[in-house]
C-alpha cells in the first residue's frame, strides 16, 4: 500500500475521552465539579456506577470499582503514574483557581525542563491528572 492510499483509507482521530476508575461515583463526581470545575454529564445506573464530567473540550468518564486498581504500594514506587494530562492555556491561572476551590494537589505549579508549565491534581481515589501548557 502506498503512503497516498494508507492516508486516504485512514480514519481521523477527534478526541480521546480516557476512564477515571474510582470507589465512590457520587463523592468524584462532587469532587470533579466543586474543586475542578468540571459539570457533570451524567450519571448511570441504579445504583450509580459510571459518570461522564466535562469542562470545556475534555470529557473524563467516571466508573464506580469495588477496590482501587492500584496495589497499596503503586503510588510509594510509581509516585507520579498519571492517569491522564489535560493540555490547558494557563497552566498557572488553572492553579491558582484549584488552590482556591480546595484541590487536592500532587504536585504544584512547576516549569518542567523542557519548558512546560504543569501541576498534577489527585482525586479522591489517588486518580493524578497533570494539566499542561506552555511556559
Amino acid at each position: 500500500m502506498t503512503e497516498e492510499s494508507t492516508a486516504a483509507t485512514r480514519s481521523t482521530f477527534l478526541a480521546v475521552e480516557p476512564q477515571l476508575y474510582v470507589t465512590a461515583i457520587e463523592a468524584a463526581c462532587d469532587y470533579y465539579g466543586e474543586r475542578l470545575g468540571f459539570t457533570v454529564a451524567f450519571v448511570y445506573g441504579d445504583p450509580p456506577y459510571y459518570a461522564q464530567v466535562y469542562r470545556d473540550g475534555v470529557q473524563l468518564h467516571l466508573r464506580q470499582v469495588d477496590r482501587s486498581p492500584f496495589a497499596a504500594d503503586f503510588r510509594a514506587s510509581e509516585e507520579d503514574a498519571l492517569s491522564a494530562t489535560i493540555i490547558v492555556e494557563d497552566a498557572a491561572a488553572l492553579a491558582a483557581e484549584f488552590e482556591a476551590a480546595g484541590a487536592s494537589f500532587h504536585q504544584p505549579l512547576r516549569t518542567e525542563e523542557w519548558g512546560t508549565k504543569t501541576i498534577i491534581v489527585a482525586d479522591p481515589d489517588g486518580n493524578l491528572i497533570a494539566f499542561a501548557s506552555s511556559a
